[in-house]
């Protein structure tokens, strides 16, 4: 299943249907799986800090490739979406040894991605 896929089913699940997630993710191969719960992670911690209005998008590997080892996703080449404007993102996030859950998530938030760049990237407005 695509990420962005997804995500799109994610977000139009309500909190009742936490164990339909559990099921979706438990489809996922190990890495897509941690890449998910990380996303859902970041979105909630940046959108927690205020450092960007109107998160509603994480992407693991826009300009290079997110690494994982079992426990955890590095991604020096991310994407974040805010206010419908696209940052570049560098996170490290921990998963429990089964990837259901994010453990932590630390993150640092780049320059703004140009428009002009986006399609190339695969990026929407």
């Amino acid at each position: 299943m695509q990420r962005w896929l997804f995500l799109i089913l994610i977000g139009l699940i309500s909190p009742a249907s936490a164990a339909s997630i559990d099921q979706s993710l438990l489809q996922l191969d190990p890495e897509e799986r941690a890449h998910q719960v990380c996303i859902l992670k970041g979105i909630d911690d940046i959108k927690r800090s205020k450092k960007l209005r109107h998160v509603d998008r994480v992407k693991t590997s826009i300009l290079s490739r997110a690494k994982f080892d079992g426990t955890t996703v590095v991604a020096n080449g991310g994407a974040v979406r805010a206010n419908n404007h696209w940052y570049q993102l560098k996170f490290t996030c921990a998963v429990t040894s089964e990837q259901m859950k994010a453990t932590s998530f630390t993150y640092e938030v780049g320059p703004e991605i140009p428009e002009s760049q986006w399609e190339d990237l695969g990026l929407w407005k």
